[in-house]
């Protein structure tokens, strides 16, 4: 197996010597796209030995094996030159043909519509080439390891989670699959996809039900998602395509969010959604005004909440990574956790410990479970526990699936209302009554573990964070009240 660790740290040691490179985003980006077409050149020689009428999306000369594979290929001022005013032109037009070879050139042109060469140097670029050459992406146990890697490299973007973008451990997406259990046919969508971890965790699951082509095609067409995003939407295609999904045309550019509320009708609805929106931030003016009154605010995960539900079908289950400030927050907040214990069964409330997220942020985090077309009567918690000698979580100690052998063992069967839960030390139960009755206030603390005064700096500053949500929720409010005040 190739030293797929050596490589990247070679790659990105050889981009810190080029004058067009800045930073480690503009490293990663690069990085990405190179990546992405020998990727795709490995697989497209897989399937010429499949397929007997294959035929190539990309015309003969920029595909990678015929410019980038030999190591003493074009270099210099001629490879830069090749680069910037032959590939990338062409790979970014619009495309004509039909059929399937016609559905990959338009992933093409979609992946690389805001992909960039920023590498001044062909000598350097030829370097580069030459040590991603070092990794044969049909061999299985590299492209296992480099989808490690790849998560490594996201870790090590200091900037990741600025925004309220954490890349959702692995551990966390596999848990959340596997309770959703999603069946082979089912349609299984996450509105904000970031580089796919959970459309992944979803394609390994349902792939155990797979038996001939015409499952595999049933496959492909029940895996979606919107990523804005130029950078993780790349990623997310090139895990598809890693994960066998040669043609991801259900992986889409763009925002979710910017479709009018009201115009997702019937044939948007999916049976499965599971997701962890970007919370913290604040969508650009005017994308809340796509949505109701009752439900307008600029607060990201607010927003993609109203639309999860409305997505939707009946009986469709759901998964949604959130933070305190969700469960406790008025205004909005109020209004969205009414419509859902509403519309749909909350079931099941899994309270994270803190550092899951870690290094990116300390803000503890929930998993809400829940299946639309009934209300809800019972919302049962579980407090995850740290394993025994763990205090934390970080970068090189994150959590493991396997910690939540308890939780998949108490969990039940939502088919008999999940009759078989027992009352214990991390588990207990609210009706929902009690909750709407508290202005719909979820975070419920453990009534089982005795609250001990914590002076932790990082979680006083969590604290201080929920009074601030508090007062945006009060905010948001009088602005929904002005605003219909002001419409009459």
């Amino acid at each position: 197996m190739t030293n797929i660790s050596g490589v990247i740290k070679s790659i990105q040691d050889i981009m810190r010597k080029d004058v067009g490179v800045d930073g480690d985003a503009q490293r990663i980006s690069q990085l990405v796209w190179m990546f992405f077409l020998k990727i795709y050149d490995d697989r497209e020689s897989e399937l010429e030995l499949i397929e007997d009428d294959f035929k190539s999306s990309i015309p003969e000369d920029l595909r990678w094996r015929n410019w980038a594979a030999n190591s003493e290929g074009i270099t210099g001022d001629t490879l830069a030159a090749f680069v910037n005013f032959r590939l990338f032109p062409q790979l970014k037009a619009p495309q004509t043909a039909q059929g399937e070879a016609g559905r990959r050139a338009q992933l093409l042109c979609d992946v690389f519509e805001d992909a960039y060469n920023y590498m001044k140097s062909g000598t350097l670029l030829r370097q580069v080439i030459n040590k991603i050459n070092e990794i044969d992406f049909n061999n299985s146990e590299d492209r296992h390891t480099f989808g490690a890697i790849y998560e490594q490299i996201l870790k090590d973007l200091q900037s990741a989670g600025n925004a309220g973008e954490f890349y959702t451990p692995r551990a966390v997406t596999r848990f959340i699959i596997d309770r959703l259990d999603p069946k082979l046919g089912e349609i299984v969508f996450d509105p904000a996809c970031g580089t796919g971890g959970f459309l992944t965790c979803a394609i390994e699951h349902k792939r155990k039900s797979v038996q001939s082509p015409s499952d595999e095609e049933v496959l492909r067409n029940t895996i979606r998602g919107v990523e804005k995003k130029a950078l993780p939407h790349m990623l997310c295609i090139t895990n598809m395509i890693l994960h066998g999904i040669d043609t991801p045309s259900g992986i889409t550019h763009g925002n979710t969010l910017a479709k009018a509320y009201r115009d997702y009708g019937e044939r948007d609805r999916v049976h499965v959604i599971a997701t962890n929106p970007p919370f913290g931030g604040m969508e650009e003016d005017g994308i809340e005004n796509n949505f109701p009154a009752h439900l307008r605010t600029r607060e990201t995960a607010d927003l993609f909440m109203a639309l999860i539900i409305r997505l939707l079908r009946s009986h469709g289950r759901a998964a949604v990574v959130l933070p305190d400030g969700f469960l406790f927050g008025e205004g909005t907040k109020s209004t969205l956790k009414q419509q859902l214990l509403e519309e749909c069964n909350l079931h099941t409330v899994v309270r994270l410990p803190n550092g899951v997220f870690a290094p990116y942020t300390g803000i503890k985090t929930n998993i809400l479970f829940f299946t639309k077309g009934l209300p809800t009567e019972t919302i049962w918690f579980y407090e995850h526990p740290y394993p025994d000698g763990v205090t934390s979580y970080n970068k090189t100690k994150p959590m493991q699936f396997e910690e939540f052998q308890s939780e998949r063992d108490w969990w039940g069967s939502e088919a008999d209302g999940f009759n078989h839960r027992k009352v214990t030390r991390h588990a207990w139960k609210v009706g929902a009554a009690e909750v709407a009755a508290d202005n719909y206030n979820l975070d419920r603390k453990n009534p089982h573990m005795a609250e001990v005064i914590d002076h932790d700096p990082e979680h006083l500053l969590e604290s201080y964070q929920k009074t601030l949500g508090s007062m945006q929720a009060i905010r948001d409010q009088l602005k929904s009240i002005l605003a219909e005040a002001l419409a009459r």
